[in-house]
């Protein structure tokens, strides 16, 4: 079948970076819920949404269907920012709503953690509203990137506050998204600079090297959980994959810095 005008490589490797994030987003749940043996039915819901949804999203690309590609895309786009927001109330209900104190926030569930599914919803949405051949579409994965590296701000303060920044290493996702939050800004606010686009790819690739860091760091505290079996390790310990958000996010925001670069490039 006829693939959509839209359907180019930009819109290609936005699909194939969400559709491989729902599908690990089923794994990091199942992880996660893993810890109290999904107690309420509820728990279940984005874990097998993230199975299903990727699952459609890959045979739509394999069907090239434009019309299937593009409404079933929106459904899913929708339904996903639907239980991001079902999932961030859903976390904060389990305590923070019961005592309004900061010590509630930081220990509750994970708040920011189902906003990821708003994030990807949010960009399959974007990805058949907007042109990937605009320049504007590099400018909203820039601002999701933006976006995304606030909520990976907030999680790891809330995080790395659990235990008093035991370590000084614990501070080094602070400062690095922090600084990436500014320059992605710096970015979509003055005009299109290529110099400042390549330092900015060096920042993203900084945050991306501190989450291999962190990955690493978190799975050489789990393994030294001596009492705990592998499984209960991974699971009670330090949550291994949250660290991965920021190679996540660094190559978001390098998809949209691309697409920004070549219509620089084409302009001249």
């Amino acid at each position: 079948m006829r693939k959509s005008k839209w359907f180019h490589k930009y819109a290609l490797a936005l699909e194939l970076f969400v559709t491989a994030n729902l599908a690990f987003l089923a794994f990091d749940v199942f992880i996660a819920h893993s810890a109290n043996a999904f107690a309420h039915w509820g728990e279940w819901v984005p874990f097998l949404f993230s199975i299903i949804a990727s699952l459609f999203l890959f045979l739509t690309q394999l069907i090239g269907s434009s019309g299937l590609w593009y409404l079933g895309g929106l459904g899913v786009g929708w339904s996903s920012v639907g239980i991001g927001i079902g999932g961030l109330l859903f976390h904060l209900e389990s305590q923070f709503f019961a005592d309004f104190t900061i010590k509630n926030l930081v220990y509750t569930a994970p708040f920011v953690a189902p906003l990821a599914f708003c994030g990807l919803g949010l960009l399959l949405i974007m990805n058949r509203m907007v042109h990937g051949e605009s320049i504007e579409w590099g400018k909203w994965i820039v601002f999701m990137a933006l976006g995304g590296f606030f909520g990976n701000f907030v999680l790891s303060l809330c995080d790395h506050a659990q235990n008093g920044f035991f370590n000084r290493s614990e501070w080094i996702p602070i400062f690095t998204s922090a600084i990436a939050i500014g320059f992605l800004m710096m970015a979509l606010l003055q005009p299109i600079n290529v110099p400042f686009l390549k330092v900015c790819v060096v920042i993203l690739i900084i945050n991306g090297l501190v989450g291999l860091l962190g990955f690493f760091l978190h799975l050489l505290v789990d393994l030294r959980s001596a009492e705990l079996s592998i499984r209960d390790k991974f699971i009670y310990g330090a949550p291994l994959f949250a660290p991965l958000l920021f190679v996540d996010l660094a190559l978001l925001g390098m998809l949209g810095i691309w697409n920004l670069a070549g219509k620089v490039q084409e302009i001249r």
